[in-house]
């Protein structure tokens, strides 16, 4: 195993374990959620018996299907499959932590956690995109259509983002300021976090 590929898979692991660490601040936070997790929460409000791991990785496992056989096979691996089963569980935690840890925030503390859980989310996001040993579920989508037709990603990101947005509003998750900012300036983020800092650490640059 070369020097970059230990770089890769130690960007992919880094960056999804850390997704999963800032999704648990977003909900923290109590201010909205990164507007994928809007869905799946919606959908977590039908199923809410069952833990909220558990209703992830069946929403993945859904779109995994719909990226294996409708969109680019090539964009599943290792990423996909520590966010698809691990994911949602370091969620759990990172929400039981916080709140153990600081109980009752002060909204200026849920404020500071929402804009860390922002930047946060992009720069996770940035290093497993880099890795480019696999991407969540629903990163495939818009990769593979900016890809394919030629789009710019962050139009792509921005307008997945708003339907997974409406599509967990009328599953009666509402969304919050933390949903906006992200449904609007996720794209932008995960493109500069690449530019400087996954991008350097891959390649050595």
């Amino acid at each position: 195993m070369n020097s970059e590929m230990k770089r890769r898979i130690a960007l992919t692991v880094c960056g999804v374990l850390i997704a999963g660490f800032s999704v648990g601040m977003f909900q923290y936070s109590t201010m909205g959620l990164d507007p994928f997790q809007v869905f799946a929460h919606g959908v977590w409000n039908k199923f809410s018996r069952i833990s909220f791991g558990t209703v992830y990785m069946v929403v993945n496992l859904i779109l995994l299907a719909v990226d294996f056989f409708f969109l680019d096979r090539k964009k599943i691996g290792i990423a996909t499959f520590i966010n698809l089963f691990l994911l949602g569980y370091v969620v759990d935690f990172s929400a039981w932590l916080w709140n153990k840890l600081l109980p009752g925030p002060s909204f200026p503390v849920r404020l500071l956690f929402l804009l860390m859980a922002v930047v946060i989310m992009c720069l996770a996001s940035a290093l497993y995109f880099t890795g480019d040993l696999g991407v969540s579920t629903y990163d495939a989508i818009a990769l593979t259509l900016s890809e394919r037709k030629g789009w710019d990603f962050r139009i792509v990101r921005v307008t997945s983002d708003l339907i997974c947005t409406l599509a967990g509003t009328l599953l009666g998750v509402m969304p919050g300021i933390g949903t906006i900012i992200t449904a609007f300036f996720m794209g932008p983020l995960i493109a500069f976090f690449r530019r400087t800092v996954a991008d350097p650490l891959r390649y050595g640059k």
